[in-house]
């Protein structure tokens, strides 16, 4: 089975323009523009939370309900209890 990304088979082809646009150089300051967006005052820290499946399941569904992602809610639960905004 190929690969694929967001559906589109990763072809040879693909791979040979990668590599070509990467070999050219990339705009460094564009870069910096891409990623996950900052979420404090500095980087986030992973920080892993183990969970029984009963708590698992209502986050996920909070979260879905409210519309946002699971670290999301973790976030929002843990400045609530911290009464930090």
């Amino acid at each position: 089975m190929r690969e694929t990304i967001n559906g589109q088979p990763v072809t040879d082809e693909t791979i040979a323009e990668w590599a070509d646009e990467a070999e050219r150089g990339y705009d460094t300051a564009e870069l910096r523009k891409r990623g996950r967006p900052a979420i404090g005052d500095g980087p986030g820290v992973v920080v892993p939370v183990r969970m029984d499946e009963s708590l698992l399941s209502a986050l996920t569904d909070r979260a879905e309900r409210e519309h946002v992602s699971r670290s999301e809610a973790i976030r929002e639960a843990v400045r609530a209890w911290m009464n930090v905004a």
